[in-house]
């Protein structure tokens, strides 16, 4: 278990809205199993705390940071943390996101600013302010968590999420191609159905957690909802040399449900 050994890595969002696993915690601990220093960074001083006394728990390094990624401070934050804990940072994993009901009709100004907000100008925040040390050392890895919401329509409509998603696969690219020359390495994740804490708020939140899990997962052609550790799997790909010729591509988490 050392894909990751040496690594320094930061999770935003590695905290949880609730019991269970989110994908950046489960980011976090399998990390941390992989041999990587790890700071939680989450808006919940708690929930990243909590992350971090599990990897703790298990004999691992973690540190947290309290952040909000709508604030523009937010990634020099990071970067200040990183540097001063461990000198700087080698990967980075942005697992942030929230979304907005509505199509484009019910969705005002407002809603669809906040969206954005979290979902893609936090990321840009964040990369912005962790790419010069990545460049210097000649070495990174970005992974952005965006959602198969990007690529494909569900039956229920939340365009500000789907379009935000959508423009952080183009982020993901766009860095990948201007940063390869000091290989650094921007990829990001689709995942689909995944069982995580807020799904049911997600969702549907007037259907009951067992009706709402079965006919998610009927919708898989696996026949079953994926988890954050599916997700956090492949980000650790992401994240370790082991995809060291691999940049500015999409991979879906999706039980095949897009094949």
């Amino acid at each position: 278990m050392s894909r990751l050994a040496g690594k320094r890595a930061a999770i935003i969002g590695a905290g949880s809205v609730g019991e269970g696993w989110g994908n950046g915690k489960a980011t976090a601990v399998l990390f941390a199993r992989e041999g990587a220093k790890v700071l939680c960074v989450d808006r919940s001083q708690e929930a990243a705390e909590a992350t971090a006394e599990l990897i703790r728990g298990e004999g691992g390094t973690a540190e947290t940071l309290m952040a909000d990624v709508t604030d523009a401070q937010a990634g020099p934050q990071v970067m200040e943390r990183m540097t001063a804990l461990w000198g700087g940072i080698d990967i980075l994993d942005y697992n942030v996101g929230i979304s907005q009901a509505g199509g484009i009709l019910e969705t005002d100004d407002a809603a669809w600013a906040r969206v954005f907000d979290i979902n893609l100008t936090g990321a840009m925040r964040v990369t912005r302010a962790v790419l010069p040390a990545m460049r210097a050392q000649n070495a990174g890895s970005i992974v952005f968590v965006s959602s198969l919401a990007a690529v494909y329509s569900a039956p229920y409509s939340y365009v500000s999420y789907e379009v935000s998603k959508m423009a952080l696969v183009r982020l993901a690219k766009s860095v990948a191609r201007e940063n390869a020359p000091f290989q650094v390495r921007a990829n990001v994740l689709l995942p689909g159905v995944i069982d995580t804490p807020h799904v049911a708020a997600f969702v549907d939140s007037e259907t009951d957690a067992e009706t709402l899990a079965a006919r998610r997962a009927a919708m898989v052609p696996m026949g079953r909802q994926g988890t954050a550790w599916d997700v956090a799997r492949a980000a650790l790909f992401f994240a370790s040399d082991e995809s060291a010729y691999v940049t500015g591509i999409e991979m879906r988490v999706d039980g095949g449900l897009t094949a």
